[in-house]
């Protein structure tokens, strides 16, 4: 299998992990306070990915690195779960798709500032386009929108557009796994303190869904998902790559389908249509 190929599954294995990250903080937050659920999932995430590292006897990483690194950390392990967690305070995770079909273009932007790509003025117009069908489509499920919830979304897509697109590029010297891990790690000893100061009084009233929410999100949003999304990001090209962000809202919906039985309507299969010809156009002219 060439490159471009296995960069395009393992891109598409890790959007399919992400697409239950909002879903699942979402539920998390009602029980747990955000900031807590922001250090705890970086903290425990943060121990698997040293023991990982420990037993694959990783070295470490070059001083030049450490800046970088530092800019993962606060795009990905800290500022997206924050203010996400935050903005799912005031709005639903239906709403949150709206800011998600964004996500792609500030990836191709940062793809750009950092990471020295140059795609194709038709890149452009496939993913404005896609990104226009995806945020449309959120619109027009009713969502209530909130001024603070909107504010720290726009925030969060700016800072984890950064994140992914330095994790990349770092990613083509240091390894797609060991970039996650050692930002994690670089975080661990700040998440520990604050996790140990928020620390709930009672855990007594927490329920399994915000538990289940809280190891999904410590686990496979914070470390498994990132292995396969900075590979397939470092293999295929930041810009390129990233358009499959523009998939995650239908996934998202595909799995409510799956476990909840909710209904899949007939405008969404034609939407995710239409998706998947936008990633396919600007897969085609991304480079």
């Amino acid at each position: 299998m060439d490159r471009t190929t296995m960069a395009w599954i393992n891109g598409l294995i890790g959007v399919v992990i992400f697409s239950a990250s909002l879903p699942a903080t979402r539920v998390a937050v009602m029980q747990f306070d955000p900031i807590f659920l922001t250090v705890a999932r970086a903290a425990i995430a943060g121990v698997l990915a040293l023991a990982l590292l420990l037993a694959f006897r990783e070295s470490r990483p070059a001083r030049r690195d450490l800046a970088s690194l530092t800019i993962v950390a606060f795009g990905v392990v800290v500022g997206f779960p924050l203010l996400t967690a935050l903005a799912l305070q005031h709005i639903t995770s239906a709403r949150s798709i709206v800011f998600i079909g964004l996500l792609p273009l500030a990836t191709a932007l940062f793809g750009v500032l950092r990471g020295g790509e140059r795609p194709k003025p038709a890149f452009w117009a496939f993913s404005l386009a896609g990104s226009a069908l995806v945020a449309g489509f959120a619109l027009t499920q009713g969502a209530e929108s909130s001024l603070a919830g909107d504010g720290l979304m726009l925030a969060a897509i700016t800072v984890c557009g950064l994140g992914y697109a330095e994790g990349a590029r770092l990613s083509r010297t240091l390894g797609g796994w060991q970039v996650i891990s050692w930002a994690l790690v670089l975080s661990l000893p700040v998440m520990a303190v604050l996790m140990a100061l928020t620390l709930p009084e009672s855990f007594a009233g927490i329920g399994t869904p915000a538990w289940l929410g809280l190891a999904y999100v410590s686990l496979f949003s914070m470390l498994i998902g990132f292995v396969f999304w900075y590979r397939g990001l470092a293999q295929g090209g930041i810009a390129a790559v990233g358009q499959l962000q523009l998939l995650q809202p239908f996934f998202g919906l595909a799995l409510a389908a799956t476990l909840l039985g909710e209904a899949v309507s007939p405008a969404m299969l034609a939407v995710t249509v239409a998706v998947i010809a936008c990633v396919a156009g600007a897969r085609r002219f991304a480079g």
